[in-house]
């Protein structure tokens, strides 16, 4: 608990420190204005630093009502996103200026003579913080916020897309050419607003409208605790397919991020999730695996527990022990969350499995995607983000989210439904 007031103390000192600086540029831009007018923005401003370090105090160690915790954390994400973008065009002003301020005591230095007053005032001038940069800066910062505003009111969370994908394997028996599967990841329960529950139920529908053979839900299903799934099982109960539908679980689904009045109560939630998809039909592979026969051959379907290569995410798959007995099959599947997974250990170490299906990066909830180019700031964590990859011979897939964390929004980063055809070739 020290530890972590003392993260926050340093955090806290660190964004005022940017807040000074920042304050510094709206002081340029409203310099003209009268005394009461400057100073009522000085108060809003400062009060709105005030509200994003308060914040990261209440959610990391106050039991908040649901609805507060998402605002504060809303309003933070928000406010820290307008400093980030604003503070380039700031600093590019202030780097000016001191180059300005060195080619003056070296011409100072090697040219002792005063300037005359006309050069001296148009020199401290050309010193003094520039009201356009300053404008510039913060007209930047208001560009994000003003885009991730737009991805709030538009509802664009619960605007499900479905993307097709067609996967080719080179072994894959005739019996199961044609298969479809669909999948889901990060369904986050615990952000989903019971005022849309028509919008999440209609995108289970669009996606039965597809008529997969076989169903993946690849991890994320809560926020940190089950309960969040209380109004929910009767929506996602509904998700079907003939040939079985198929989950693994997610780094939130454990309950590691928040904090529990007992080890036991956090083992008793983890046991109640895995009940809640065995309720609702989900076969729930905790580092196991199923064969699909059909025709006489063999499909794995491999599913793994979360295993992160960032450090603060767990690992708790155990790949090794998933795949063995699936020796016979044809094709392998494998079902991890997170999609590091991939090239830490699957392509080193693993070289039988096929494809892996993934989830966790969200795309970011922000960013472009089309079919010839897609950018995200996700990309500049996760070599692998969103869609399909390949390398050698075998195959990864990221979908980037049925539901969403944190910010309640997407900018580019609709809501994924995908939908296989596996083919051999």
């Amino acid at each position: 608990m020290a530890d972590s007031y003392l993260r926050l103390i340093i955090i806290s000192l660190l964004m005022l420190v940017t807040d000074w600086y920042l304050f510094q540029a709206v002081k340029a831009v409203f310099r003209k204005y009268d005394e009461k007018t400057r100073r009522a923005i000085a108060l809003v401003f400062w009060f709105f630093s005030a509200v994003v370090i308060a914040s990261l105090f209440l959610v990391v160690f106050v039991t908040l009502p649901d609805e507060l915790r998402k605002g504060l954390m809303l309003t933070a994400i928000l406010l820290v996103l307008f400093k980030f973008f604003a503070l380039p065009a700031l600093i590019i002003d202030d780097l000016r200026r001191g180059l300005v301020s060195f080619i003056r005591w070296i011409r100072k230095r090697f040219n002792p003579a005063p300037p005359a007053e006309g050069e001296l005032k148009e020199v401290e001038n050309k010193i003094s913080r520039s009201e356009f940069l300053s404008k510039a800066g913060l007209l930047v910062g208001s560009v994000p916020l003003a885009t991730l505003g737009y991805g709030i009111v538009s509802n664009s969370v619960y605007d499900y897309r479905v993307h097709r994908v067609k996967l080719k394997f080179p072994d894959l028996p005739a019996a199961f050419h044609g298969l479809r599967i669909a999948q889901l990841s990060d369904i986050h329960a615990g952000s989903l607003s019971a005022k849309r529950t028509g919008a999440v139920a209609a995108g289970i529908e669009l996606l039965m409208r597809e008529k997969p053979d076989v169903a993946f839900f690849t991890g994320d299903l809560v926020n940190d605790e089950t309960a969040e799934m209380r109004n929910w099982v009767n929506v996602f109960e509904k998700l079907k397919a003939p040939l079985g539908v198929f989950s693994v679980t997610g780094n939130h689904d454990y309950g590691d991020y928040r904090q529990w009045s007992s080890p036991a109560a956090k083992k008793r939630n983890f046991e109640d999730l895995k009940r809640v998809h065995a309720n609702m039909g989900w076969n729930l592979l905790m580092n196991q695996h199923h064969l699909l026969k059909q025709g006489g051959e063999q499909l794995a379907i491999i599913g793994v527990e979360n295993w992160g290569a960032i450090a603060r995410f767990p690992q708790y798959g155990r790949l090794e022990e998933a795949r063995k007995g699936t020796e016979d099959a044809a094709v392998k599947l494998l079902l991890s969350h997170d999609p590091s997974h991939w090239r830490a250990q699957v392509l080193p170490e693993f070289s039988d499995i096929d494809a892996t299906f993934s989830g966790h990066t969200h795309g970011m909830q922000f960013g472009v995607r089309f079919k010839q180019f897609q950018w995200s700031p996700a990309q500049y964590v996760y070599p692998e983000w969103a869609g399909l990859y390949r390398e050698g011979g075998q195959q990864l897939y990221v979908n980037v989210g049925y539901g969403f964390l944190g910010y309640p929004g997407r900018v580019g980063m609709r809501p994924e439904i995908t939908i296989f055809e596996l083919e051999r070739g």
